[in-house]
């Protein structure tokens, strides 16, 4: 299966997402491989501190960041049983690229209007990829989710009748991520019966479960 995290804007929880994606399926037993499609290189970067550190890897990480992507990661997904993108914001030709080759596209949000509006050009995109594939599956995750909040609950309630639709399993905001992106190491291994570590398994395992 190809995963593509996606949307346009930035600071939204694509990359600590992705890598705990890529990081569970892995601890399962999973051959993974996570492409970093960002310019930024931010899940790079987090390979690199956790390889300076003498920490063994748990999957393959690569940049990608053109508009080939399409056409080079389905080869690349021959080896590996889950190919995971961290897609890029705001660079049109690699989202388009990211939306073709992705079997499942994951449109990570937060609880607040703007994340709303950006995933409205996000959508036009995705609408724009089906006219060449079709079978593009897509749904929203609620990522650093306050579940006590009015806009926490407001957000959910709005996306829960949406096509794509939301999942049901959401993300906490919870200051191990950070921990974890800091440090070259995933929240499982930080804290393994932690909150977020038990939403990460949560989701993965639902993902992985999503009907083909």
């Amino acid at each position: 299966m190809i995963v593509a995290l996606l949307n346009q804007k930035g600071g939204v929880g694509k990359t600590t997402l992705a890598l705990h994606l890529a990081g569970q399926w892995a601890m399962t037993g999973k051959r993974v491989l996570l492409i970093d499609a960002d310019p930024q290189g931010s899940a790079l970067d987090w390979a690199q501190e956790r390889a300076s550190q003498g920490l063994p890897r748990l999957f393959s990480v690569v940049g990608l960041a053109r508009d080939t992507l399409h056409h080079e990661v389905p080869e690349l997904a021959r080896s590996v049983d889950h190919v995971v993108i961290d897609g890029p914001p705001r660079v049109a030709g690699l989202l388009r690229s990211a939306l073709l080759a992705a079997d499942l596209v994951l449109m990570p949000v937060q609880p607040s209007p703007l994340d709303g509006w950006a995933s409205a050009e996000m959508l036009a995109l995705l609408d724009q990829a089906r006219i060449f594939k079709p079978n593009i599956r897509a749904h929203f995750v609620l990522n650093r989710y306050p579940a006590r909040t009015l806009i926490g609950r407001a957000t959910a309630d709005s996306l829960a009748d949406h096509d794509p639709s939301l999942l049901p399993e959401h993300i906490g905001q919870r200051v191990i991520f950070a921990d974890a992106m800091r440090t070259g190491r995933l929240a499982p291994e930080l804290a393994p019966d932690s909150i977020a570590s038990h939403e990460i398994a949560a989701l993965a395992q639902q993902v992985g479960n999503l009907p083909s």
